[in-house]
């Protein structure tokens, strides 16, 4: 079946197709109501299902013979090991984990708060959670202790799992300080801190609480998987909140593990066997989506990477992966091959390895800027693939599904909608816009499976934030078009529009030409007040090593934007900034850069890769009274 068809399918039968896909995975007992809707009219999938997410994940394998077959690569780069874990392996480390945590009173329904980093002990907690029936909470090694804290007290976990310490480049974070810290300043009062003792830096235990991860597991014996509801919650993952209150998105076991096998091989044309790549972390949706579960639920080999695509040791991190491992698909952020591009811009360290096992290459997390993608499609030579999703939604919205055919592919496009997402622009007043009009991107209701069905706690809010602005649909936050044939271009967070004098620009547009430039590297736009036009944009360019960033460069990109958007947009400001604010999952912080730029008050985001940028930027921003 091609994409069209299949999408067609979809969106027309949807409970036909989506029953086909269910037919994929080992249900303890199979479901027979296929869509319904809960108490709070939201649609679910699958509702009468009966399963197990770890089972699926492991146990199922080892039925089907794969039991020596490698799960999961552990390389890191950081400490220099490596140490592969065949399904059988896994599976008995996952099944002792559980066991120890049953011992200790953790059962079905109750959260267990994961604070640790990336190693293969973050992969076991989260499937020995699910191996239970316990609901897992991955907060990102490295979050400061009150962002932890409110984690804690939204989700009221009954156990931690943490670690000793985390490893960065040229650091150690202290992870066990910031576990007290938070349990300190949380009201929820936590009993039981379960930690890995690292070498690198090991910690002191609190007597009475604290836990030894190995005495905790050696006391211990394995259990095997207890049965869960389709509708039951897998996992909390919490998203930043406009009120400053996180929002837990809650992920439900079956809907998320048909979702998940089937994104395998037709999004990615991946099998059992294959080997696939996050480079992600499993703070984040893709390395739940896809270093954790979707890979093992298709029988694959996933690599978990304790490192950065620079600096552990040089830009040639990820080529070295992709060739030792022989991985076939790999999954990142664009920004990471910013980084890279940036410090190897003639790709020297790429020559020096054998990525021939490589099929695709897939972005997302940050708009793929045209620059980065064509110097990734020349460079590999393989199709490289911008994809659109969401935490919301745990896998893609938008995508080229080459497992179903492979699409011509457009830049500044992630192709086409998944199967099930019904992708639609509107305007303002909630009505259709015609191609090629730039509006509120939103998805039709029902959602396809593996989509999130509430906020933790809170369907209101989930009712509110969500469905409330546009009924009948969800709202993604994110503004864009549909050109004629279809493709989907996302230009950014609606509010990352500036409005000059009453003409409205994407700052997503504006960035993706001045990536083009010769000389840069990376590039953000924000709009910044301005008493005559209400807002006018500034430019943050980070420039190329080895390239003089001077005045000529500023005039240039200035002329670049003047020649192809215009002197309406008013481009006079460029700032030229040695690294731009990001994520840990590498999003700008476009709303930070505003803040400064305009004088505000702003607080430190607690996502925040390096804190340091944002004086150092507010110190440029001042020494260049670039401030019109």
């Amino acid at each position: 079946m091609g994409y069209q068809q299949a999408y067609q399918r979809s969106i027309e039968q949807p409970e036909q197709f989506w029953a086909e896909q269910a037919e994929h995975i080992a249900w303890f007992k199979k479901p027979q109501t296929i869509l319904s809707n809960d108490d709070n009219h939201v649609p679910r999938w699958f509702a009468d299902g009966e399963m197990n997410s770890c089972y699926l994940a492991l146990d199922y394998h080892i039925e089907q013979g794969r039991g020596e077959q490698a799960a999961l690569i552990y390389d890191s780069p950081v400490t220099q090991t490596q140490q592969t874990y065949t399904y059988l392996q896994l599976r008995d480390k996952v099944a002792l984990l559980a066991g120890a945590m049953q011992q200790q009173g953790i059962s079905k329904g109750d959260r267990v708060l994961i604070y640790l980093p990336m190693v293969a002990e973050a992969a076991i907690a989260m499937l020995a959670c699910a191996r239970i029936g316990a609901i897992h909470s991955v907060v990102f090694g490295g979050f400061a202790a009150k962002e932890v804290a409110s984690r804690i007290d939204d989700a009221t976990p009954s156990m931690i799992l943490t670690a000793s310490c985390g490893i960065e480049v040229g650091r150690i974070i202290d992870y066990k300080s910031i576990i007290d810290q938070a349990i300190e300043q949380a009201e929820h009062k936590i009993t039981q801190v379960v930690v890995l003792q690292r070498p690198q830096q090991p910690c002191t235990l609190i007597e009475g609480r604290d836990i030894d991860w190995q005495a905790f597991t050696d006391a211990a014996s394995p259990v095997d998987c207890i049965t869960v509801m389709a509708t039951d919650p897998l996992y909390i993952l919490y998203t930043s909140g406009t009120t400053g209150k996180p929002k837990g998105v809650v992920r439900d076991n079956g809907g998320h593990a048909v979702a998940m096998k089937y994104s395998m091989q037709a999004i990615y044309d991946v099998h059992p066997g294959d080997v696939y790549w996050a480079a992600s972390d499993v703070g984040w949706v893709v390395g739940h989506s896809y270093i954790v579960y979707a890979p093992l639920f298709a029988g694959c080999t996933t690599v978990l990477y304790e490192g950065k695509p620079v600096g552990t040791p040089d830009a040639g991190a990820f080529w070295r992966v992709i060739e030792q491992h022989k991985v076939k698909i790999m999954f990142t952020a664009p920004t990471a091959f910013r980084a890279v591009r940036k410090q190897d811009p003639e790709a020297t360290f790429y020559q020096q390895y054998d990525t021939s096992s490589l099929k695709a290459l897939y972005l997302a997390g940050e708009r793929t800027d045209s620059s980065t993608y064509y110097w990734l499609k020349e460079l590999l030579q393989k199709p490289v693939i911008d994809h659109w999703w969401q935490t919301e939604t745990g896998w893609a919205i938008v995508a080229n599904m080459i497992g179903l055919e492979v699409l011509e592919t457009k830049a500044g496009s992630s192709t086409k909608p998944v199967t099930g997402f019904n992708v639609q622009v509107l305007d303002v007043n909630g009505s259709s816009v015609e191609a090629n009009t730039v509006g509120e991107i939103v998805v039709k209701q029902p959602l396809p499976p593996g989509c999130f069905p509430t906020v933790w706690n809170n369907a209101e809010r989930y009712h509110q934030t969500y469905m409330a602005p546009y009924p009948g649909f969800y709202l993604t936050g994110d503004g864009g078009y549909i050109d004629e044939d279809g493709y989907v271009f996302i230009m950014g967070r609606t509010d990352d529009v500036i409005n000059v004098a009453g003409h409205r620009f994407s700052t997503g547009e504006l960035e993706e030409l001045i990536a083009g430039h010769d000389a840069v590297a990376e590039a953000a736009v924000v709009g910044i007040h301005c008493d005559l036009k209400g807002q006018i944009p500034l430019a943050l360019v980070v420039i190329k090593d080895g390239i003089e960033a001077d005045s000529a460069v500023s005039d240039s990109i200035v002329t670049l934007v003047r020649n192809n958007v215009g002197a309406v947009a008013s481009l006079r400001q460029v700032l030229l900034v040695q690294r731009l604010p990001k994520t840990r999952s590498g999003k700008i912080l476009r709303k930070t850069l505003r803040q400064i730029a305009d004088g505000e008050q702003f607080n430190i985001p607690s996502t925040i890769d390096d804190p340091t940028i944002l004086e150092e930027i507010k110190r440029v921003y001042i020494d260049q009274d670039v401030i019109s």
